[in-house]
């Protein structure tokens, strides 16, 4: 008999209810052992993704912190602290520059590639390629009005269709 409280989904039952069911087969010593109701899930570590994204975010704050020192703290600062060997301040405004022109031309690039692989408006390629689907007929003892008529399988609308429909509206007529 299932209980009142509990919700059947195709992948796993869920019980809503406080007492809590027995699992059959086998149990390891580690869950016999922590009866916590407050335990974290079987997977123990964080996930790759989430450490490559902590890494990354605090390496990116330690470069900005660096730059920023490099950028506005004056020479004498620097060489006081043990600093002797770090490179030109010309690179302050040519290295953020340089990066912009790169990521603006990287753009246009990119652009300019889709521009090239578009077929032109005159190309039957942008009318039919391999996927396009005619429509497809009935059995012919079938009535148009008939109820148990099947659905029709998709397909493509002909382009001439489609104009008739906009361009040729019984309101002008």
């Amino acid at each position: 008999m299932e209980e009142a409280h509990s919700v059947n989904s195709p992948r796993r039952v869920l019980s809503f209810s406080k007492r809590k069911k027995q699992k059959p087969g086998f149990q390891d010593t580690d869950s016999i052992r922590s009866s916590s109701p407050f335990r974290a899930s079987e997977v123990h570590g964080p996930k790759p993704s989430e450490v490559y994204g902590f890494v990354g975010s605090i390496s990116t704050v330690v470069a900005t912190v660096i730059f920023l020192i490099w950028a506005y703290v004056p020479d004498k600062l620097l060489e006081s602290i043990g600093i002797h060997y770090y490179p030109s301040r010309y690179w302050v405004l040519a290295m953020p520059t340089y990066l912009m022109v790169s990521l603006l031309l990287a753009l246009a690039f990119y652009i300019g590639l889709n521009f090239i692989a578009t077929p032109p408006p005159t190309s039957l390629n942008t009318l039919f390629d391999e996927y396009s689907r005619e429509p497809g007929e009935f059995d012919r003892g079938m009535k148009e009005g008939e109820e148990d008529r099947p659905i029709d399988p998709i397909s493509d609308i002909d382009i001439t269709r489609i104009n008739d429909l906009m361009f040729n509206s019984s309101d002008a007529n």
